[in-house]
């Protein structure tokens, strides 16, 4: 099984760098120009992660470290229900809007990111989309239609911190925890 990680840098790169290449230790890194100064651009590296190995392993090997394996996280099956999707939906519009004012600054930015992370998760619910790589996509995607032009944040660290605050209260929820 092959999990795909999306994790943006907070080092800028080389103005220089170029737009898609490969580093060492086959981990596919993409540079996307963010904002432009004085007619530079300043890149920042998306780093796609596989957790399969490059190599196939012996019988002896196939046994990982538990500490190095990644759990797939995935919405609870009850969440799917539309009564539940709608209230996990709705928790997570107030609790996305309250994180992005406390985190960065209140702003009218924040209402509109909130609600089309709200709607966009409520949707993948709906359509019983339970991976939450796959539920952090669609909704980026959606986020790309706002203009944050004048903002702190983007439609990737919107959607990316949408995901972690659904991650933690899946975690809070879990018979396990």
């Amino acid at each position: 099984m092959r999990t795909l990680f999306f994790a943006r840098s907070s080092i800028p790169c080389c103005t220089y760098s170029i737009l898609c290449s490969t580093v060492h230790c086959n981990f596919p890194v993409c540079s996307l120009p963010v904002r432009s100064v004085n007619g530079h651009h300043n890149y920042w590296p998306i780093v796609l992660r596989s957790q399969s190995r490059p190599y196939p392993q012996s019988n002896e090997e196939e046994e990982e470290d538990p500490e190095t394996q990644v759990e797939d996280l995935r919405v609870p099956d009850n969440w799917l229900v539309p009564s539940k999707a709608l209230e996990e939906s709705e928790w997570l519009r107030v609790t996305l809007h309250k994180w992005l004012d406390d985190e960065y600054c209140p702003e009218e930015t924040n209402v509109e990111i909130s609600r089309i992370a709200a709607h966009s998760y409520y949707k993948s619910l709906l359509e019983k989309k339970t991976d939450l790589g796959e539920i952090l996509l669609k909704m980026a995607l959606e986020l790309e239609s706002i203009s944050y032009h004048e903002s702190f944040h983007g439609a990737f660290s919107s959607a990316n911190a949408a995901v972690n605050l659904i991650s933690q209260r899946i975690e809070q929820e879990s018979p396990n925890s």
